[in-house]
């Protein structure tokens, strides 16, 4: 629940078992939630979820994660280091009754990856603010994709998608202001 006197923007779950359900963001200067256009996308692109485990680590309002969980998968981290985001993604999952499958830490994504190196994930799913993409992050963040696992990046459609070692760029999309880059990490 947010403070009163805060404005909040409502995001709608897509599809799934959650699917038309409104949930709340942050307030615009602490997240920049991806539109549902995009959104909606990104999981056409994933198609099946079912089973998967999911990363989101910049959550913002959780919704990615949520979204995820909405369309099968097993479990979901939302990670947010912003108090506020973290706070109102937590709200999402009680009122969505996801507590047992969606778990929210407060932590910067570089942090938490060096406090859990064998969290292993099948989608890491990454929308970071625009001005603060950080690559050195997002190849820390690679260690947490299980063999064949995907990480998704939402980045600014004006830039090209960032090269990241220890993944390859299996598609990319272009939304306008807004982009989409997946990787796919082989061990083999």
């Amino acid at each position: 629940m947010a403070p009163p006197g805060w404005l909040l923007v409502k995001v709608r779950i897509i599809a799934g078992e959650f699917g038309g359900r409104n949930i709340d963001t942050p307030p615009a200067a602490s997240t920049h939630p991806m539109s549902e256009r995009v959104r909606g996308a990104l999981f056409n692109i994933l198609g099946d979820l079912n089973g998967k485990t999911v990363l989101d680590a910049f959550a913002g309002s959780g919704a990615l994660g949520l979204e995820a969980v909405s369309r099968g998968a097993a479990r979901a981290l939302l990670i947010d280091q912003n108090k506020t985001a973290a706070s109102v993604s937590k709200s999402n999952v009680s009122l969505l009754g996801a507590n047992d499958r969606v778990k929210v830490v407060r932590a910067g994504a570089a942090s938490w990856s060096a406090n859990n190196p064998l969290a292993l994930f099948d989608l890491v799913l990454c929308d970071p603010p625009y001005a603060c993409l950080q690559v050195a992050t997002l190849e820390k963040l690679v260690r947490h994709l299980k063999n064949n696992g995907l990480m998704v990046l939402s980045h600014s459609g004006r830039e090209p998608a960032p090269a990241v070692n220890g993944v390859v760029v299996v598609d990319k999309r272009n939304y306008g202001d807004a982009a989409l880059a997946i990787y796919r990490l082989d061990r083999s």
